[in-house]
């Protein structure tokens, strides 16, 4: 099994990047515009589409608040690993900035390289994206 692990600083505050990514059906447009073109729910299931055509079917695991982690896990689409577990954690930082660890366990192992090359760009595009989009207050 192969282990893939991210971890960079963001320039917001945990509060507002949980809020972020809290909203598991609207990766398209908190997290990485652009990067994934689409997301839609059905029921505990989450429907990603890649920018470069890849689709995704994430089972959402858990979302806890109190650890600001999100986890899931791909069941289906066109890209199949045999086992794919995965999580993303929001944790304080010094100078109220916040550090994002994203942590992804997948079989084959062939499917590591890809999928960190993934990881890689939308770790990238969510630095951006968090540090210059304010999370909305009107909720």
């Amino acid at each position: 099994m192969a282990h893939i692990h991210k971890e960079f600083l963001i320039d917001n505050s945990p509060e507002n990047v949980w809020e972020a990514l809290r909203e598991v059906g609207a990766v398209h447009q908190r997290l990485v515009p652009g990067f994934v073109t689409d997301t839609r729910m059905e029921a505990d299931t989450r429907i990603v589409t890649f920018a470069n055509g890849v689709v995704v079917h994430e089972l959402i695991v858990d979302i806890d608040e109190a650890a600001r982690r999100v986890a899931y896990a791909v069941v289906g689409g066109s890209m199949a690993p045999k086992h794919h577990h995965a999580s993303m954690q929001v944790l304080a930082a010094t100078g109220g900035h916040s550090r994002f660890v994203w942590t992804i366990d997948v079989t084959p192992d062939e499917l590591a390289g890809p999928i960190s090359e993934m990881a890689e760009q939308g770790a990238h595009i969510m630095q951006e994206t968090l540090k210059s989009t304010p999370v909305p207050t009107d909720r």
